[in-house]
């Protein structure tokens, strides 16, 4: 064997040899054992906007894909953007997701939005499930927190069938409960507590008259609707939410 031949084939050994150690490094074992993928990267949201039928044009955040559809609907202290991470992690779980402003928060604008207490706010909500069911969402869920829970809930009782499930953060709806025949989840922390005195004694008397099926959880703490992820029972929350909302697994 030649001097030249024999430099060649190191050569050669030694560029397998880089390559199949850089192949093992793109996959690093976890402490498990198991290889690890890196995770993919969550799409920003795309920004839409829809009207209304009372001809409000509504703003919204879209996060995820696929035809199981959620409208979210914020607090009267918050706005599409405070859903962001609750809005990532049910994408992240299959569902389509739709993060909207209410008529007179941010771009979105619409009759009676000077008195977000009397403006038809479940219009918007109704907006956001038809748009959703147009991007091929064939069920579609609804979670308002506080104001957004009331107006989830008249929209569910104005266009029965429109909404499948509804889930209530600290919002005890002022329409009659008995009509609200759809899965219904109620959250509140047990000291939740408005001026008018606490909250939970409302809910619990709505949650009596309204018709099956239904839960009602009830946790510690004083934090109202939507900060309630913002307290340690974040977690606890949003897995009540993921376990309602899907079709797989059985409700209590």
């Amino acid at each position: 064997m030649t001097r030249g031949f024999k430099t060649l084939s190191l050569l050669a050994g030694a560029l397998v040899m880089a390559v199949f150690m850089a192949a093992c490094s793109s996959v690093r074992p976890a402490r498990d054992g198991h290889s690890q993928h890196p995770e993919r990267p969550i799409r920003p949201p795309e920004r839409v906007r829809f009207p209304t039928q009372d001809g409000g044009v509504i703003h919204g955040d879209l996060y995820g894909s696929g035809d199981r559809g959620v409208v979210l609907a914020h607090g009267g202290r918050f706005n599409k953007e405070s859903w962001k991470k609750q809005a990532q992690e049910l994408a992240k779980a299959g569902f389509h997701v739709l993060a909207f402003d209410f008529r007179g928060y941010g771009e979105s604008r619409g009759p009676g939005q000077a008195d977000i207490f009397t403006a038809p706010l479940h219009l918007d909500v109704l907006a956001g499930v038809h748009y959703l069911r147009k991007r091929g969402a064939t069920s579609v869920s609804a979670i308002g927190g506080s104001l957004g829970g009331g107006a989830a809930a008249n929209a569910a009782i104005a266009e029965p069938g429109q909404i499948d499930r509804l889930v209530l953060l600290g919002a005890t709806p002022q329409g009659p409960p008995e009509k609200l025949k759809l899965p219904k989840l109620y959250i509140m922390t047990r000291d939740d507590t408005s001026g008018d005195g606490p909250r939970l004694p409302g809910l619990r008397a709505h949650f009596e008259n309204a018709p099956d099926p239904k839960e009602l959880i009830i946790l510690e703490g004083s934090a109202h609707a939507q900060f309630m992820f913002e307290t340690e029972q974040a977690g606890r929350v949003m897995l009540e939410i993921l376990r309602f909302l899907s079709p797989r697994l059985p409700t209590h």
